[in-house]
C-alpha cells in the first residue's frame, strides 16, 4: 500500500502536483472522483495519508459532481485512521459560505454584511437592511459562479419574480452588501500546514472569478492580474487563524479593503489552491516544490 493517496477530480489541475511529486521520488496513488466507490465497510484506508483535492466547481463540470460523495469517503477514511488533509471538516467549510462567514465573524474578524436564507423569495425581505447595491451568492460556488450583482431593491424584487436569481446545489442563497474594494483588487492568503506562504493581489476587472491559477485561463474567461504583494501581518495572522479554525492544511483566504471605511473584510476561504499562474514570475520560486516537501515531512510523521 502507498503511504500517500490523493483524491481529485479535475483531470488537469494536479498535473504539475503529480511532476513535482514524481520528482521528488514521492510514491502516491491518485484515485479520480469518477469510477470511485467506497465500502463503507472497508477496516482500513487506502492509505495513511489522504490529500483531498475535490474543487468545490466540480459542479459547474457536472451535475454528477463528487463534493457530497467525496464528504463521505473523507469522513470514512479519517474514522479508519489517515490522516487526510483538508478532511472532511475543511470541506464542510468549503462547502458552505455561509459556514465560512460565520467562522470568520466568530474570529473576531470583519465581513460583509449578509443574510442567508433558502428560498429565493426570502432574497427582498432579508435584503431590506443592507446598503444596495448587493450581490446574491450561491452558497457552494466556485470560479465566481453563482455571483449576481443587482443595485437596487426594486432590481433584485425583479429577478426574484422572473426566476432569474442564482440558486445553489444545497438550496442556499446568501444576500451580502456589494464591497468596493480599495484600488479595485482583492488580496488572496495563501497558506500550507496552517502558516502563511505567500499573497498575491488580484484585479479582475470587475469580474467575480477571480481564480489566479493557470488551470482557470480558459477561452472568454476575464483577464485578471496578480502582484505578489507584502500584506499587513495582522492580516496574516488573521489568515492564520481563519485556516487553523476551518481544519484547512493547505489553502488560501481572501480578503479586501472595504473603500467606503477602510475596513478590512474576509469573504471566503477556499481549500483548494492550484497556487499562482506562472509562479516563477509572480513570485520567484515555485509553491509546488514547498507542498511537495511539507507533504514528505507529514508522510514521515505518520508512517512509522
Amino acid at each position: 500500500m502507498t503511504d500517500l493517496v490523493l483524491l481529485y477530480e479535475h483531470p488537469m489541475w494536479f498535473r504539475p502536483l503529480f511532476a513535482a511529486l514524481d520528482e521528488a521520488g514521492i510514491g502516491y496513488r491518485a484515485i479520480h472522483a469518477d469510477g470511485f466507490a467506497l465500502d463503507p465497510a472497508a477496516p482500513t484506508p487506502p492509505a495513511p495519508v489522504v490529500f483531498n483535492r475535490i474543487a468545490m466547481s466540480s459542479f459547474l463540470r457536472s451535475p454528477e459532481h463528487p463534493i457530497f460523495h467525496a464528504a463521505a469517503a473523507l469522513a470514512h477514511w479519517e474514522a479508519r485512521g489517515a490522516r487526510v488533509l483538508n478532511g472532511a471538516a475543511a470541506l464542510a467549510i468549503d462547502a458552505s459560505k455561509a459556514r465560512q462567514l460565520s467562522l470568520i465573524a466568530g474570529l473576531g474578524l470583519a465581513i460583509p454584511a449578509t443574510r442567508v436564507v433558502h428560498r429565493a423569495v426570502d432574497l427582498p425581505a432579508a435584503a431590506a437592511g443592507l446598503r444596495f447595491p448587493v450581490v446574491v451568492k450561491a452558497n457552494i460556488g466556485g470560479s465566481g459562479a453563482g455571483i449576481v450583482r443587482y443595485d437596487s431593491a426594486d432590481a433584485l424584487a425583479a429577478a426574484v419574480a422572473d426566476g432569474s436569481t442564482p440558486d445553489s446545489i444545497d438550496r442556499v442563497l446568501l444576500v451580502q452588501e456589494y464591497i468596493p474594494a480599495r484600488g479595485g483588487t482583492i488580496t488572496r492568503i495563501e497558506t500550507l500546514g496552517g502558516r502563511f506562504l505567500y499573497a498575491i493581489a488580484v484585479d479582475g476587472g470587475g469580474s467575480f472569478d477571480l481564480c489566479p491559477a493557470d488551470a482557470c485561463a480558459l477561452p472568454g474567461r476575464p483577464t485578471i492580474t496578480m502582484t505578489r504583494v507584502d500584506p499587513d501581518p495582522a492580516l496574516i495572522a488573521a489568515a492564520e487563524a481563519i485556516v487553523g479554525a476551518a481544519g484547512i492544511d493547505v489553502g488560501g483566504v481572501e480578503v479586501l479593503i472595504d473603500d467606503r471605511d477602510g475596513v478590512a473584510r474576509f469573504y471566503d476561504i477556499n481549500a483548494l489552491s492550484n497556487f499562482v499562474a506562472s509562479p516563477l514570475d509572480v513570485l520567484g520560486w515555485d509553491p509546488h516544490a514547498r507542498l511537495v516537501d511539507w507533504l514528505a515531512a507529514t508522510i514521515a510523521e505518520t508512517v512509522t
